[in-house]
């Protein structure tokens, strides 16, 4: 039973993240940070990096 429910927060984490990220790149602020940073990662790794520069920007 203790497998069910970490396969199934596994798989809502999954959808959360599905919908986070689609919000932010569709964002002006990742828009215009991707034109800034022209990376050649997939989509996935370059929200985890504008998430991670924004952070380091709020906490400097």
């Amino acid at each position: 039973m203790a497998i069910s429910t970490i396969s199934t927060n596994l798989g809502q984490d999954q959808e959360i993240w599905n919908s986070l990220k689609q919000a932010i790149a569709k964002s002006y602020g990742f828009q215009r940070w991707q034109e800034e940073n022209t990376l050649e990662t997939n989509i996935d790794d370059q929200v985890k990096q504008y998430l991670r520069s924004t952070l380091e920007t709020l906490a400097y």
